[in-house]
Formats: C-alpha cells, sequence, structure tokens
C-alpha cells in the first residue's frame, strides 16, 4: 500500500449562512475542519498509487468518478443537509492537476499538506456549483506549520 497523502481544499467566499459539507461516498457529508467568514477548509486523506505507465490513480472515500477523473463534491445548503437553505448545489472539485511530482514532493516533507483553493461563490452570487476552477498555482504542498 502506497503511502497516504493529505489534501486540504479551502473555499473562499464561502456565501453567509449557507452550510457547506465535503462529500463522502454517496450520501455521508463531512464539515469543514476550520470556517472563517472568509474560508471553509475541509482535509481528506487519500491513497496515491503510481500507474504504470505514468499518471496517479487516487483512492478513498471522498474521491469520486473513473481513475482518470477523479474529484470530490463540496455540497452546498440543501444538498449539505441544510434543509432550510433556498440553495442546492455541489462543487465538483478536480483532482486531476495533482500528479505524481507534487504527490512525492508532499511525501519527502513529513506532515505536509497538498493544498487547493476554490472560489466558494458561482457567478450568479450562488455557491459555487458544476466544476470549478482551482485558483492560484492550482494544487501546492505546504510545509508544516505554514
Amino acid at each position: 500500500m502506497s503511502p497516504p497523502v493529505t489534501l486540504r481544499i479551502v473555499v473562499r467566499h464561502p456565501l453567509p449562512g449557507v452550510e457547506l459539507r465535503l462529500q463522502r461516498g454517496r450520501d455521508q457529508l463531512v464539515p469543514p475542519v476550520a470556517q472563517t467568514p472568509e474560508a471553509a477548509t475541509f482535509e481528506l486523506v487519500l491513497e496515491a498509487l503510481e500507474r504504470s505507465g505514468g499518471g496517479m490513480v487516487l483512492r478513498g472515500a471522498e474521491a469520486q468518478g473513473t481513475p482518470a477523473k477523479r474529484f470530490v463534491y463540496i455540497n452546498a445548503g440543501t444538498y449539505a443537509g441544510q434543509a432550510d437553505s433556498p440553495w442546492g448545489r455541489r462543487a465538483k472539485v478536480p483532482l486531476t492537476g495533482l500528479d505524481g511530482t507534487v504527490v512525492a514532493a508532499a511525501r519527502a516533507l513529513p506532515g505536509a499538506v497538498i493544498v487547493g483553493t476554490i472560489d466558494g461563490r458561482a457567478r450568479d452570487g450562488g455557491p459555487a456549483a458544476a466544476t470549478v476552477p482551482l485558483l492560484g498555482d492550482g494544487w501546492t504542498v505546504v510545509a508544516p506549520n505554514d
């Protein structure tokens, strides 16, 4: 078994009053590990396996989709279990940019975390929905205590 990697997904500018949850499996909802008015932060652990011929296969309870097109869902409003919300959306955070170089860098630094940041709002002002791009440089490795 390959050593697991820890991913941190930061949702910037979440819509006030709208709950966010990471989807685990088909229907389990995981709250953020940290939340402020400026950001909600989720963490998950995935197994990262090298494919013969190159590339990575990511496995774990939060990983959705086919091995070649893995992603995670960040659910908002009713999709996050908030029954009284006027919103019901899911943001699809692609893991496709998470390659062997990033994983190797994280594994080489004990306690490191791989971080990706998304905007928590869609163009219409509601919660992020559909496939969302990562902000900045995409997936980056952050050393412990950073």
